[in-house]
């Protein structure tokens, strides 16, 4: 079983990575972030760092991949391949912050190797609105992506769902994030892994 979790920056995507690892014994394989030497440099001058920042997600996401995620081992994985190309590194291209020449680099390289990784057998998608992202971004404070402009959350919200319009590699089950507060309610996370349980068997 290969669970992805995909939603914005903010949505809960690691606090339900965590919760669907220890609840169904999966291995939890977390997005690379803090690993990102281009990141913070990224935020403050994104067209600078767009074209590095991307291409390092992208290398170490095919390295998950290729290390734990591919073959037959349970994982849930925080974030997919699928969103750093056509949400994150779409998103700058089409704000012009990815110059056409890197677009096409980075979509060979993207296309190059996706077809040689594991599907998930189902995804998860968490859909948030803009305050609920603003106020999960606040909590975890991360310095770097409290200034983020309210363009670029939305940007990559619309970008979420044309890709979950056209996603046809798996089963896609949709939680609604504004209402289902796993990350503070006990009864919400209660609930969700109970609706997630008949979907995660072998």
């Amino acid at each position: 079983m290969y669970v992805a979790i995909a939603g914005n920056i903010g949505s809960g995507k690691s606090t339900l990575t965590a919760l669907l690892a220890e609840a169904f014994g999966l291995k939890p394989i977390y997005e690379a972030a803090s690993e990102n030497p281009y990141l913070e440099d990224f935020y403050r001058d994104m067209r600078a760092y767009a074209f590095p920042s991307q291409v390092f997600f992208l290398a170490r996401r095919v390295r998950q991949h290729l290390l734990e995620v591919n073959g037959k081992a349970p994982v849930v994985q925080d974030r997919t391949l699928y969103e750093d190309a056509l949400v994150f590194a779409q998103h700058l291209y089409r704000e012009g912050l990815l110059s056409p020449r890197d677009w096409r680099t980075y979509l060979e390289l993207f296309h190059s190797v996706a077809p040689a990784l594991r599907k998930p057998d189902l995804l998860i998608y968490l859909r948030a609105g803009l305050p609920t992202l603003r106020k999960r971004i606040a909590k975890r404070g991360r310095p770097f992506e409290q200034n983020l402009p309210d363009r670029y959350l939305l940007g990559l919200n619309a970008l979420y769902e044309e890709l979950m319009a056209g996603w046809n590699l798996s089963p896609v089950h949709v939680v609604e994030a504004d209402q289902v507060d796993f990350v503070e309610r006990a009864e919400d996370r209660e609930a969700l892994l109970a609706a997630l349980k008949p979907l995660l068997r072998p």
